[in-house]
């Protein structure tokens, strides 16, 4: 019994100090902030591209698909290849690969080449869910915090979908795309730059390697099934609209600079609701919060396509409130239905599976919207957030128990 009570007294020794604290918490929302920016630039980018190489809505889908796609399906590798050489580096390797791929793509003359460099963004994008979130995560357990600061994590990384396709908004008045996509991957390298000295050298990935020799697992394997289901459903919807939100607004005259703001309007009410709704969430409850936002964000899709340019405007940060809030619900509750050894793995899973949902969705929505017209495409996605309200309750369930 001796050496267990001293290994126990000793592990808050390996727990990071309150700078190192603070230098994760900022990585890890640098991180998010600007990959989601790199990832969520790509719906200004694709009426241009539609525009230039002459592709229907499914192809769009298919650009849009590709990165997300790739994104999805390779962060169970990245949680696996950072358990060999390293979250930190992993995060960093992935940031400079998504900004070179940003490089690729302004030099594209091409939809092959595009296609390609959108492939390797997903790639390079796929490592900063599933480890910065374990990193937060870790670095806050011992002291306390954990849901406040992936709150604040998810606030950052609406703040990058906020600044970045508005930036690139504005360049496309002023210059051309290539040139628009250039700065784009020059901000993703800069970006690993800053990670490569934010990013403590020991602490985390000491606390990483002690704490995967604990039982790995998921403490309710029905309640995170339920949670990766509903957080597939609730991306699918967001990543759906947000594809065909460019041109639904372009339908009712919006410019390119107006539809640059408008996803600004959008994600800065999105930024809000990710705050707002962790919180809101630990208050009242997995259940009733999800229920209130995805009804919410299912009667606000629909009001967006009736309503003129002007009133749709006004009332998208409200929508973008509803229409992200979700997730960071969700977000808070995977490190309680999975083991304190497997959280790396279980973030990795449930982003894979919100990831996946959001890139098949534009593919099979383009394709809805190519046959029947995009009114018809955005009222059924609207209908498929419905989805999520069982699966709330399955899931409240599983943490209470």
């Amino acid at each position: 019994m001796k050496p267990v009570v001293v290994e126990e007294i000793a592990e808050p020794v390996t727990v990071p100090e309150r700078s190192v604290r603070r230098r994760s918490l900022f990585a890890a929302c640098s991180a998010h902030a600007v990959h989601d920016g790199l990832t969520d630039v790509i719906y200004v980018l694709l009426p241009v591209w539609q525009q230039q190489f002459g592709i229907s809505l499914a192809l769009v889908g298919l650009l849009r698909g590709a990165y997300a796609g790739t994104m999805a399906g390779f962060q169970l590798l990245a949680s696996r290849i950072a358990r060999r050489w390293g979250r930190e580096r992993v995060l960093i390797a992935g940031t400079a690969l998504a900004g070179l791929a940003y490089l690729i793509a302004g030099l594209a003359a091409g939809l092959p080449v595009l296609l390609l460099a959108l492939v390797l963004g997903g790639l390079g994008a796929s490592v900063q869910h599933p480890l910065a979130s374990s990193i937060v995560t870790d670095t806050h357990e011992a002291g306390g915090g954990v849901k406040e600061a992936l709150s604040q994590y998810n606030f950052a990384g609406d703040i990058g979908k906020t600044l970045i396709p508005a930036l690139i908004g504005l360049l496309l008045v002023v210059c051309s795309w290539q040139a628009s996509v250039s700065v784009v991957g020059l901000l993703g390298l800069g970006a690993a730059g800053l990670l490569w000295w934010l990013l403590p050298r020991h602490g985390t990935q000491t606390q990483r390697k002690k704490a995967g020799k604990q039982v790995t697992g998921k403490r309710s394997p029905g309640g995170f099934a339920a949670l990766m289901a509903t957080g597939m459903f609730d991306s699918a919807a967001r990543m759906g609209f947000l594809t065909f939100l460019p041109f639904l607004l372009k339908s009712k005259g919006a410019g390119t600079a107006g539809i640059g703001m408008a996803l600004s309007l959008l994600f800065v009410g999105g930024a809000f609701g990710k705050l707002l709704c962790g919180y809101l969430g630990a208050r009242i409850g997995t259940m009733k919060t999800v229920w209130l936002t995805e009804s919410a964000t299912s009667l606000l899709i629909l009001a967006a396509i009736w309503l003129p340019l002007t009133a749709m405007m006004a009332m998208l940060p409200l929508l973008g409130l509803a229409l992200n809030g979700t997730s960071s619900v969700l977000y808070g509750v995977v490190p309680e239905l999975a083991e304190a050894g497997g959280r790396e793995h279980a973030f990795a899973l449930f982003y894979t599976a919100t990831i996946g949902g959001g890139a098949i969705a534009p593919v099979l929505f383009g394709a809805l919207g190519d046959a029947a017209g995009i009114t018809v495409a955005l009222a059924t996605l609207a209908a498929t957030l419905l989805l999520t309200l069982p699966l709330s309750w399955r899931v409240q369930r599983a943490v209470e128990a």
